[in-house]
């Protein structure tokens, strides 16, 4: 889709500019700073056939524009299923204790703000909204519970609301999320950050201040007190690629559709802030069944693509043992098959970055493993540092992936592949070419050549199994995650949260569809109680296993109560090892220990009898074997939440070494002066 079509013409002093070329802000109120508050406004004439700037204009001759009101809501609190919406609209799933079910779908030929933009989540493919309510955001709320297709998903706090469409955009490819003016836009940044930082087009709606207060000397309740209501918009300017402020009708609808079609072209997040008057509001731009948003296809220079498939073939072809590495960006550039066909053509020995893990088969016979620098798959580092060339599809290369810098990586032997850019060794490099076209070009060219794969097959030797324990002893984390290993099928997938579970889940083998998620860019602790609440949701074919250590729980574990309310069967296990074991690896200090909870007492205080939840406490793997064959068998269809006490100094020998290397590199003097 060209820029051309979205073209926005707003006056030079309602513009923004935002710090980086690729974000663009559409904001179509004056700044508060500048507005002079006692400039008396000239009435606005009545003009026929047009809306008035203003909808809720205080002069008496303007015409009051039609509002839409969405059926009456009734809360259902009773115990056992709620009865379906009739046009199937509820809160949660239908049968989820405690939705909110409408009465009745909106009458034909009624189209209203609220409604345009609860159909526009549907066409791109959001189902669930996650929201928190507030009084800015009601009347929004109640659209987009009204829209056939759509679920509000009551959540308790704006952070795991956030964490939550996250969640939901790995496994859908969209999300979105709906909070209040301020305090709610606020408390769900970090999350949108984190969307931003893991490319993830998350749609965050905030409802705003009335129109008619934008320009004024009024001071808002949810403000820091100032007549300025541009906090909000300026926080998110730096964590999302595109701004829309709705504040009046006239073009509400192209801030909308331009909002949500930068989010999906771009997999970023977007930020739409609109007043609580407008929601119900009717205007011309909104149809019943508006035109389904198209999105063009992003297309690579065909010259350009030629020149750089040519110059990769000769680099590779006069290579002896050339590798391949798949990274986090396959997602965006929606290039995981195409990556699969380079490496059935190519004969390669190939790996995965670790924020990569999920996104191509591990399954296949030339597969080494995860490349992580010094705690990489054992052999998979050798494999590919001694290679001499690398082809690397879409990688990002931080202090965390290359563990502190201590990768052995040569520039001119690498071959840097982002999603519509290519760079060749030193150089060339070639813009304007599209991954997923790059790699299925080169798949029909390559010469085959299996030389490290055969020098893998020389070197490897298969891994041990934990060491056996006696009766009752107590239980080592590496046995947890064998049993682990053996529960894995291709109806699972595994959410591993920031710290040792990084480590000790890049280990598990995934059987052939078994999805992967982890928050490495950002690694913000407590993500993944939110992230498997909307990857849950989203991906409802899969049974969820989420391994979560006790620290990052407390942060977030509040919404184990709306999985109870969704009715999801996801299994957490909570690795209790009595503080934050990631952080002691790092640097020790009386900080990083926290106070114990009874967790599973937590929990079933949580389930209070409604709804289905199995809680155990395990401490051997006698226990831990009991556990597991309960959440696989009899409570199959529940939330499963098995706590397993582990020694505090119980880690992965990756952590240890990571750790050790991230510290090197955060203490590093400064440079002379």
């Amino acid at each position: 889709m060209s820029k051309s079509q979205f073209a926005v013409r707003v006056p030079a002093k309602y513009k923004t500019r935002t710090p980086t070329s690729d974000r663009q802000t559409h904001q179509n109120h004056p700044d508060p700073t500048h507005a002079k508050a006692t400039k008396t406004r000239k009435p606005l004439k009545k003009k026929q056939g047009r809306f008035p700037r203003n909808p809720h204009s205080a002069v008496v001759s303007s015409p009051t524009p039609p509002v839409y009101s969405p059926p009456r809501i009734v809360m259902d609190t009773n115990m056992g299923p709620s009865p379906t919406a009739a046009n199937g609209a509820v809160g949660c799933p239908a049968s989820a204790h405690g939705a909110p079910i409408m009465s009745a779908a909106p009458a034909a030929g009624e189209a209203s703000l609220g409604r345009h933009l609860a159909r526009r989540l549907v066409q791109v493919g959001v189902g669930d909204v996650f929201a928190v309510p507030g009084d800015f955001n009601l009347t929004l709320l109640d659209h987009l519970i009204a829209e056939p297709g759509l679920r509000l998903i009551g959540c308790c706090n704006e952070l795991n609301a956030g964490y939550a469409a996250d969640g939901y955009a790995r496994a859908r490819g969209v999300g979105a999320c709906a909070v209040t003016f301020t305090v709610g836009g606020l408390s769900v940044l970090n999350a949108i950050a984190g969307a931003y930082s893991e490319n993830l087009p998350v749609i965050c709606i905030a409802g705003g201040p009335n129109s008619n207060d934008y320009g004024t000397n009024r001071i808002l309740h949810h403000t820091i007190g100032v007549p300025d209501f541009s906090q909000e918009l300026r926080c998110f300017q730096t964590i999302t690629c595109y701004q829309a402020v709705v504040t009046n009708l006239d073009d509400a609808h192209e801030q909308i559709d331009t909002a949500i079609a930068t989010a999906m072209r771009e997999s970023k997040p977007v930020y739409i802030s609109i007043s609580c008057n407008l929601p119900g509001l009717l205007h011309p731009t909104f149809t019943p069944d508006p035109v389904p948003l198209y999105l063009a296809p992003k297309m690579s220079n065909k010259m350009g693509l030629e020149a750089a498939v040519e110059a990769t073939i000769q680099f590779l072809n006069k290579a002896v043992k050339p590798v391949l590495v798949a990274g986090p960006k396959l997602r965006v550039a929606k290039a995981g098959r195409a990556f699969g066909d380079l490496v059935d053509s190519s004969g390669y020995a190939y790996a995965i970055m670790p924020s990569a893990k999920g996104l191509v088969p591990e399954t296949h016979p030339h597969f080494i493993g995860t490349y992580w620098g010094a705690v990489s798959t054992a052999f998979c580092a050798e494999i590919v540092e001694s290679a001499d060339a690398y082809l690397f599809a879409g990688p990002i290369f931080n202090d965390y992936s290359s563990v502190g810098y201590s990768f052995l990586l040569k520039k001119d032997k690498a071959i840097i592949v982002q999603p519509d850019r290519v760079t060749v060794g030193n150089g060339p490099a070639f813009g304007c070419i599209m991954m997923k076209e790059y790699l299925s070009e080169l798949a029909k060219r390559v010469q085959k050549n299996t030389t490290a794969y055969e020098n893998y097959k020389r070197i490897f030797v298969p891994e041990g199994h934990p060491l056996k324990g006696e009766a009752n002893e107590a239980l080592r984390v590496n046995v947890l995650f064998k049993h682990i290993q053996n529960m894995l099928t291709s109806d699972n997938a595994v959410l591993a949260e920031t710290g040792d579970s990084w480590f000790n889940c890049q280990k598990l083998k995934l059987p052939e569809g078994c999805g992967y998620e982890f928050q490495m860019q950002y690694g913000s602790i407590g993500w993944s109680v939110g992230a498997l609440l909307g990857y849950a949701q989203g991906a409802n074919d899969k049974r969820v296993i989420a391994c979560i250590g006790d620290g990052s729980f407390q942060v977030t574990a509040q919404d184990v109560s709306t999985m109870l309310r969704c009715e999801q069967n996801s299994i957490i296990f909570l690795i209790n090892n009595g503080g934050y074991t990631i952080e002691v690896e790092i640097h020790d200090g009386p900080y990083n220990v926290i106070k114990n909870w009874n967790y599973t007492g937590l929990v079933d205080a949580i389930h209070n009898g409604e709804g289905k939840c199995w809680t155990a406490k395990v401490k051997c793997e006698e226990e831990l074997t009991a556990a597991i064959e309960t959440a696989l068998g009899e409570k199959r269809d529940s939330f499963c939440f098995i706590e397993v006490i582990a020694h505090k100094d119980d880690t992965s020998k990756e952590l240890l070494e990571w750790g050790s290397r991230v510290s090197a590199a955060n203490s590093r003097p400064p440079n002379p002066q």
